[in-house]
């Protein structure tokens, strides 16, 4: 009972709010060029899916596919990917994450295991998959892996056509605000 509580309700000097857009399947196409406009002015490029390989009961985007596609639209020699899941051994977990920290790598598609503790300024865009299968505080823990440098960051809140009153409302909420006492007191709700 002796402590006192600190809130820390401000960016560190220097950084800028993040800016969040929830953006659908049949917007791809504008997406990948966007991303392709980030990697020519230099900065990375986070991509998350929900799961490492498909799902018969549940129609969410997942890794192994998300890879294939990435990889088309971004083809190596020009575009380096590299992938982090779970499922990996740790040394090949720690190696591509390396290689997207030292900045050989454009792009890291992972799971949602890169949510905490991965700091990479020169990251400035993080495009969450299926991100309406995710609660308020994992969307905003993700989210919080860019805006770490002095770039203008972005998070893409990618989503199937069709949604739940209830998962529009959590997107809906992430475009709105940065601020985690204010979606932490909607996730209550």
């Amino acid at each position: 009972g002796d402590l006192d509580v600190s809130v820390i309700d401000e960016l560190p000097p220097g950084r800028k709010p993040i800016k969040t857009v929830h953006m659908r399947d049949s917007d791809r196409l504008r997406v990948f060029g966007f991303l392709r406009q980030q990697i020519e002015a230099g900065h990375q490029i986070y991509i998350v899916y929900p799961l490492i390989t498909g799902s018969e009961k549940m129609d969410y985007k997942d890794l192994e596919d998300g890879f294939d596609a990435i990889t088309q639209q971004f083809p190596p020699p020009q575009y380096h990917v590299t992938v982090v899941h779970g499922k990996l051994k740790a040394a090949v977990k720690q190696e591509n994450m390396q290689t997207f920290k030292d900045g050989v790598a454009h792009i890291m598609v992972a799971t949602s295991v890169i949510e905490v503790g991965v700091d990479v300024p020169n990251a400035s865009v993080m495009v969450i998959e299926s991100a309406e299968r995710l609660g308020l505080s994992q969307l905003h823990q993700l989210r919080g892996r860019v805006g770490r440098g002095a770039e203008q960051s972005f998070c893409i809140l990618m989503s199937g056509d069709k949604l739940s009153r209830e998962a529009r409302a959590r997107l809906g909420a992430m475009v709105q605000t940065n601020d985690g006492f204010e979606l932490s007191e909607l996730d209550l709700k």
